[in-house]
Formats: C-alpha cells, sequence, structure tokens
C-alpha cells in the first residue's frame, strides 16, 4: 500500500464497490489509510475486491447484497462499526444500466422499479442507517454518485431519474445535516466502466449524436472514457479533512478535468403583485415567456 495515509484510522463503507468506479474508490480509501466494507451484489465480486485491497495492505472486507434491501443496508453500517469502530465515510456507487433501447415509450414499470432501487433507493437506504450513527459523533461525511445523464441528455428514463433524485436528495441532506458535523456530497464521474462500454453502448452514444441530443466533442468524450482512478482522488480528497468545509456541492470529475454544477438559479420572467392585479392571462404569458 502506499500514498499519503490521510485518512488513517476511519472506517469506510462503499456501495457498489466490486468494480469501476466504486471498486478505483474502495482501494484509493483504502491506500489512504481508511479500513473499507465493500459491498457489491454478488459473493464473488466483494471477495475479488477486498482480496485486491489486502494483497496491497490495505484494509478490507466485503459483504454481499443489494443494498436497495434496507436490511442490507444496516449490515454494512454494523458490520463497519465493528470491524473498524465506527463509521466516518460513506460512498455510495451502486449502479445499473438502462435497458437498451429503453426511453418512455418503451420502458416498463419493473425497468423503472429496478432503475430507481439500484441509483436511488440504495442511497436512501444506506445513508439512514449511516447519517444518525455520524451525527450522533458529530463528524462523517456522505458523497454519493450522480451522473451527467441527470440532465436528460443521454436519454434513457429510470436511470437519468434516478441519478436526478440523488442529486436532490444529496442537497437535501447537507441542508439537514448542517451544522451536525456531516457533510454531504456528490460527484458525477466521467470514467470506462462496465456501464459504459460495449457495442450497445457505443451504438447509443451514436445514436444520441445523430438525434442531435450530443455534440461531436461530447460524443467522442463518451466514446473515450478516462480510468475510474482518475474520478477516485475526488472521492479521497472529500472524504479528508482537506474538504472540511465543503458540503452541499455537486462536482464532475471526468479524467484531468474537475468541475462542478452550479446550484440552479431562479430567473424572473415577470412580476407583478397578486394583491391587487389579476391572474396573467395566457396571451401576456405567451407574450412574457416567448420575449424571454
Amino acid at each position: 500500500m502506499s500514498g499519503d495515509l490521510i485518512l488513517a484510522e476511519r472506517a469506510a463503507v462503499v456501495v457498489g464497490g466490486g468494480s469501476g468506479i466504486g471498486l478505483a474508490v474502495a482501494q484509493a480509501l483504502a491506500a489512504s489509510g481508511a479500513g473499507v466494507v465493500i459491498n457489491a451484489r454478488t459473493g464473488n465480486a466483494v471477495r475479488a475486491a477486498a482480496g485486491r485491497i489486502v494483497n496491497d495492505g490495505g484494509k478490507a472486507m466485503g459483504i454481499a447484497g443489494s443494498a436497495a434491501d434496507s436490511e442490507v443496508a444496516e449490515q454494512l453500517v454494523h458490520s463497519c462499526v465493528a470491524a473498524y469502530g465506527g463509521i466516518d465515510i460513506l460512498v455510495n456507487c451502486a449502479g445499473i444500466a438502462e435497458p437498451t433501447g429503453s426511453s418512455i415509450l418503451t420502458v416498463s414499470p419493473v425497468q423503472w422499479r429496478e432503475q430507481l432501487d439500484s441509483h436511488l433507493t440504495t442511497v436512501f437506504n444506506t445513508c439512514r442507517a449511516a447519517a444518525p450513527l455520524m451525527a450522533a459523533n458529530g463528524t462523517g461525511t456522505i458523497i454519493n454518485t450522480g451522473s451527467f445523464a441527470y440532465l436528460g441528455d443521454y436519454g434513457g428514463t429510470g436511470y437519468p431519474a434516478g441519478k436526478g433524485a440523488v442529486l436532490s436528495l444529496t442537497l437535501a441532506m447537507a441542508a439537514e445535516l448542517k451544522g451536525s458535523g456531516v457533510r454531504v456530497n456528490a460527484i458525477c464521474p466521467g470514467a470506462k466502466t462496465r456501464l459504459s462500454t460495449g457495442p450497445d453502448y457505443e451504438a447509443h452514444i451514436h445514436d444520441l449524436h445523430r438525434r442531435g441530443l450530443l455534440d461531436e466533442m461530447t460524443m467522442r468524450a463518451s466514446l473515450d472514457a478516462p480510468a475510474p482512478e482518475h474520478a477516485a482522488a475526488l472521492y479521497v480528497y472529500l472524504a479528508s479533512d482537506a474538504a472540511r468545509d465543503i458540503s452541499g456541492e455537486i462536482f464532475i470529475a471526468a479524467g484531468g478535468f474537475v468541475g462542478s454544477f452550479a446550484r440552479p438559479a431562479v430567473q424572473t420572467v415577470a412580476y407583478r403583485d397578486h394583491t391587487d392585479q389579476p391572474p396573467w392571462s395566457v396571451g401576456e404569458l405567451s407574450g412574457l415567456i416567448d420575449g424571454h
């Protein structure tokens, strides 16, 4: 194990840590000194991931199962406390791909629920299990994983809806936990993973470009994403004391690029005092909004 031990004696849970970005994050946390509980759906994945970290000199254990099951989420947190004496860091990286060709015209109710469970319910369950312990201790950091897809540019239904909801939940939790010592942030990573490789994914990206949803530069970047290790560094930073004053932020990490999403701001289209003016007419609204 190498690297600065800026997370020495810290305890972390990484949901979705069996592969891709989650695995890179788990490895980076461990290399920085944290003890890590890795969660993935299958026993083989968590055993392999934990084994790699232990072989590198880090501290890790694995627990299989879907954190969309509240009992699994609670087990992750309780196991972290039992193994490492507490929980200081919670990282949510779980996710599944949108079904090929899925849109509001084709998605089934079952597929919709699977998407929301994987992306949103896992975050709610793990945060619900970890946040009270962190708040009671007056310290802790939660880092959730969103996606550029929440803007709708990448199509689909459940994936962008789930990721968008994760970002909203992140902002809400940051506000609720302000003053408790618990920080909550989100990262929208750009990285090559099992969700962003393969012929179906490539065909989807080319189709989005053909339909005008993705420009040429975004299409090329989507087809040639950087390794997950580049995104993992920002997770470690947000988990560390160096980010002690940062909460309620949505960051972007894609290769060498680091950015952030500004909080949406209201733009005034028109105003008049409702106490002595009638409701706007359709004609008035048409003129105001078209002009705006």
